[in-house]
């Protein structure tokens, strides 16, 4: 085990108390109040164990937190001579930290932490030959009262790089008797310059700032202001983002004589988990990794906390005119308009006069093309003679009246747009003039073929237009799976699964295979079942082969459970060296008998044309 060790550091000083001592009798020393615990639990809401996000989470939002942090031999002292055990001074100290944090504005948290020693305890040690005491606690304790003030300065919640400023103050509401470890009498504080973020899958946080502390002697162990930080990475994993695992490193040291005897760093691995809505519970652990005052060779936190969940706000309900009344009200959602409590009317101009030509839409026969008045109704309002898009073509005989277009000997198509393909896109807007394709508002692939499988490359030019792939200069590969084809009975690869020799265990180099078969068939529900089949070379005994056939094909089958295919679309089955598609009398034929397959034995049947 790792040493805490203060006689590496301090038994020069106990001989020299030992040598002053002589055979006169020495009068006995205490040591001073100290504040052991170097863990600083970060306020309610945070992302970290112990190291500060830069957002604050809620405009007027609690957030309320238990921690329990054990320490395990934070404070142990040992012989410079043989590096024998003299006794642990803190063996174990365990704290629970009530935290709560309340968010301003998504700009401002006001903190506080108070911690409990629930249970401490050590040994007491007496080095021989020095008047110096070493009292071990082993009470409960009420430590230090810790206020938190932090500012938002840059970025927001799910942005990949925030800053803010922010730090602790502590008040000595512990006790500081010698002895007790939870307090060293003083106030101390400790300002922070804080960054991090948050992306879609990851979340980090890194904070630094001198720690602030009257100077004291523990020990012959130089105690006082020192520099402070601390960084965490985290991985965000589920659908919901809700599962975080990650890693925190602290490290600290004193500013006026550091050394390795007041040097603190410590690791902490962990995950936190949202539980249920706003209910989130983590824990963490870790070793220390110096043998400063106060750094235990092991660390753990656990932790619950009401935080509320911090989600992307949702965009506002369309209003494509710029009325104030949304699309789905508005019975002119392209036209500014006016309230009015006839929903026909609701979200339009009062009183309608399209074309501008005096005369209202409602009286107006041609209320789009402005024209004279006319005692004909039919007539009222319209120019003769109509040719509305000014295309040349009388409307009478125009198949497109509202869009220009040519002349055509053909009646359907005579006043429209011209349209190479017959797709129903016009040239002017078609993306594809050549090729027949599908009408979308991209201006870039209107009027192109689609895309089937949705992996960005067109089922014109898609060898494989029904699963994803990627792009490839060979046509005949491009946009198909690298190992993976699906014909009408069989799900091929192009590769074999690897096993290790003469078991059942699937090789590493065998994981992208598996995940484009899964894939192929999610992407596939039309596939109902399929056979996972194991087939061997004739090399060894019947039996043997069939039973290594079948755990090859189970374990097969596991893995694409694994990856999400649903087990009762599968069986497994092992055939042994019964079905060879080579010649077992070379190694290259035998290679190819080793091999899984995946037999399709079910599908949906094709609907009817129509």
């Amino acid at each position: 085990m790792r040493a805490r060790t203060l006689s590496r550091w301090l038994l020069g000083a106990l001989a020299g108390f030992a040598a002053a001592a002589g055979s006169s009798e020495a009068i006995a020393q205490e040591q001073d109040a100290l504040a052991l615990n170097r863990f600083h639990p970060a306020p309610a809401g945070d992302r970290m164990f112990g190291v500060q996000s830069p957002f604050v989470a809620g405009e007027m939002t609690p957030h309320m937190m238990l921690l329990l942090d054990y320490a395990h031999n934070p404070l142990v002292l040992r012989r410079e001579a043989d590096s024998s055990d003299i006794g642990s001074v803190v063996g174990n100290q365990l704290f629970l930290h009530a935290n709560a944090t309340f968010a301003l504005w998504n700009r401002i948290a006001v903190n506080l932490d108070l911690p409990i020693a629930l249970a401490q305890s050590g040994d007491s040690p007496t080095p021989t030959g020095t008047a110096e005491i070493f009292t071990s606690p082993d009470s409960a304790q009420l430590g230090d009262l810790r206020i938190g003030l932090r500012l938002r300065l840059l970025g927001d919640y799910f942005d990949p790089f925030q800053l803010a400023i922010g730090g602790y103050l502590w008040v000595p509401t512990g006790n500081s008797d010698p002895g007790s470890y939870v307090s060293d009498g003083s106030i101390r504080g400790l300002p922070q310059l804080i960054a991090g973020g948050r992306g879609d899958k990851f979340v980090w946080s890194a904070a630094v700032g001198p720690e602030i502390r009257g100077s004291q002697t523990y020990a012959t162990v130089e105690q006082g202001t020192s520099i402070q930080g601390g960084a965490g990475f985290g991985v965000l994993l589920g659908e919901q983002r809700h599962l975080q695992v990650g890693i925190e490193a602290s490290i600290g040291t004193v500013l006026g004589d550091p050394s390795r005897r007041n040097t603190n760093a410590e690791l902490l691995l962990g995950g936190r988990y949202r539980i249920a809505g706003p209910i989130e519970i983590g824990l963490g652990v870790g070793p220390g990794l110096t043998s400063g005052i106060g750094t235990p060779d092991f660390r753990g936190v656990a932790m619950i906390a009401y935080s509320p969940e911090q989600k992307k706000p949702e965009p506002p309900p369309p209003d494509r005119d710029k009325d104030t009344i949304i699309d789905a009200k508005d019975a002119c959602p392209d036209t500014p308009g006016l309230a009015n409590a006839d929903p026909k009317k609701h979200g339009c101009p009062p009183p309608p006069d399209t074309d501008k030509d005096t005369i209202i839409d409602e009286l107006d026969a041609c209320p789009t093309e402005p024209g004279p008045a006319n005692d004909d109704p039919k007539k009222h309002g319209c120019p003769p003679p109509p040719d509305k898009d000014k295309d040349g073509i009388i409307d009478a005989q125009d198949a497109c009246v509202d869009v220009p277009g040519v002349a055509d000997a053909e009646p359907k198509k005579n006043g429209c747009p011209p349209d190479k393909d017959n797709d129903g896109v016009y040239d002017a807007q078609d993306a594809c003039v050549d090729i027949p394709g599908l009408k979308t508002a991209d201006p870039a692939t209107n009027g192109c073929p689609g895309d089937t499988d949705g992996d960005t490359i067109r089922d014109d030019k898609d060898a494989c237009p029904n699963e994803k792939g990627k792009a490839d200069a060979d046509p005949q590969k491009n946009g198909c799976p690298v190992a993976v084809r699906v014909t009408d009975t069989e799900i091929i690869i192009l590769q074999q699964v690897q096993f290790d020799t003469a078991r059942s265990t699937i090789r590493k180099v065998s994981d992208p295979l598996l995940d484009e078969v899964a894939a192929v068939l999610q992407e596939h529900p039309e596939i109902l079942k399929v056979e996972v089949q194991g087939h061997t070379d004739n090399r060894g005994g019947v039996k043997y082969n069939e039973r290594l056939s079948q755990d090859r094909s189970n374990a097969v089958m596991k893995a694409l459970v694994k990856r999400g295919v649903d087990a009762g679309r599968m069986t497994a089955k092992g055939y042994g060296p019964h079905q060879p598609i080579a010649d077992n009398d070379s190694e290259e034929g035998r290679q190819k008998n080793r091999r899984v397959q995946f037999k399709i034995t079910e599908k949906k049947p094709k609907a009817p044309a129509q």
